[in-house]
């Protein structure tokens, strides 16, 4: 009988995208072939803490992290930093624990937002040599900041709603200055968001100077840069990119939000927002987006997955790229795995081949050579 794949699900963290990564673990964790993957549950808690072993379906019916932390199946991680003692602390375990917390085969760092899909989590696994799936440090950290992600685009030759950068410095600073440069550039409405965080986690809409002041405010609490973009009337279209370095693009879906705009209670709250795939677009649209999809995926030099979203222009039919998720929600409704259904990857296979990906891209970096000298190049 061939041995498992022991594969660590990392979710949870220091972000304002805590809970939904909770739900979409939940989701992985229920999905995953028991006959071929040892799981291995791995929760950071908001305060940055690490447990092995925490159960993300206790989370989700309200037992606090810590609560679980005190389960004896829980244990904590050999490789952790722990931001509550301000340091890389060594972790004291006893060897049945940590024979019993074994080596990794991969993770699936099942995080959304800050410490987790920028490129953090990723550099730490990097420096352990442990294999895992999505997108390397680069891939995320650029996916992450939409400020460097549309310079790259732009620099790619993909088109980009045109957009201001604000820092929180400066606003703090002087915000009827930053107000007054953003209104020399765009007509009202805009939206503000944060540059570093995800699933429209303090994005704002803004008629007026006094609503502007508001939602840069409330942007600028979640990172140290916000993004400022003018409001254009369009449809919000999304599509799935699968693969390394030859990436699939799957069909094309549309989000139509309940709301003004698709923030995060139209996403995660009221229930009312509808999904449509495959968009009701013309063909040769859909194949443009598939397209473009794939070429941000590539710009970005991105790997395993991503969901990139875009606008189409209702007045010129123009398609601009907004941004990518390089781990998109991934519960069994998320817009990701639903496109992926949709274009004939069922859920639990898609969790398959992001996993052997991950395998993939690991071994080919262990390909790299680590060491020089002069004599061998002589």
């Amino acid at each position: 009988m061939s041995k498992k794949i022991r594969v660590g699900v990392v979710f949870g963290g220091r972000s304002g995208e805590h809970e939904v990564s909770v739900a979409s673990a939940a989701s992985v964790m229920e999905a995953l072939d028991k006959e071929k993957y040892e799981v291995v549950p791995i929760g950071i808690t908001h305060e940055g803490r690490w447990l092995a072993g925490s159960d993300p379906r206790r989370m989700i019916a309200g037992v606090a992290m810590e609560e679980a932390g005190q389960d004896d199946t829980v244990t904590a991680v050999v490789i952790t930093g722990d931001p509550t003692r301000n340091g890389l602390v060594p972790v004291d375990t006893s060897q049945a624990q940590q024979e019993a917390a074994g080596p990794l085969d991969i993770v699936l760092p099942v995080l959304h937002g800050t410490y987790g899909e920028d490129g953090t989590l990723q550099g730490l696994l990097e420096m352990a040599g442990v294999p895992y799936a999505g997108c390397g440090v680069l891939g995320a950290a650029l996916g992450m900041d939409k400020e460097k992600a549309k310079m790259v685009f732009r620099a790619a030759g993909l088109p980009v709603v045109d957009w201001l950068t604000v820092r929180r410095h400066n606003f703090e600073q002087d915000a009827d200055a930053v107000c007054a440069r953003i209104e020399e550039r765009f007509s009202y409405p805009v939206f503000a968001k944060p540059a570093n965080l995800g699933s429209s986690v303090g994005v704002g809409k803004a008629h007026d100077r006094d609503e502007l002041r508001k939602v840069l405010a409330t942007a600028l609490e979640f990172d140290r840069k916000a993004i400022v973009e003018p409001g254009i009337n369009c449809r919000e279209l999304e599509c799935g990119v699968l693969g390394n370095d030859q990436p699939i693009a799957s069909i094309v879906g549309e989000v139509v939000s309940s709301g003004e705009f698709y923030d995060y209670r139209a996403k995660y709250i009221d229930n009312a927002s509808r999904l449509y795939i495959p968009a009701e677009i013309p063909a040769e649209t859909m194949e443009a987006i598939r397209r473009m999809a794939v070429e941000a995926f590539l710009a970005l030099d991105l790997s395993g997955l991503a969901r990139v979203d875009c606008f189409l222009d209702k007045d010129s039919g123009a398609v601009y790229i907004n941004e990518v998720n390089t781990m998109p929600g991934f519960t069994q409704i998320s817009m990701y795995p639903k496109l992926w259904e949709a274009t004939g990857i069922p859920y639990p296979e898609l969790l398959d081949r992001l996993i052997q990906l991950g395998l993939e891209r690991h071994a080919d970096k262990q390909r790299n050579r680590t060491s020089f000298s002069p004599e061998e190049e002589a």
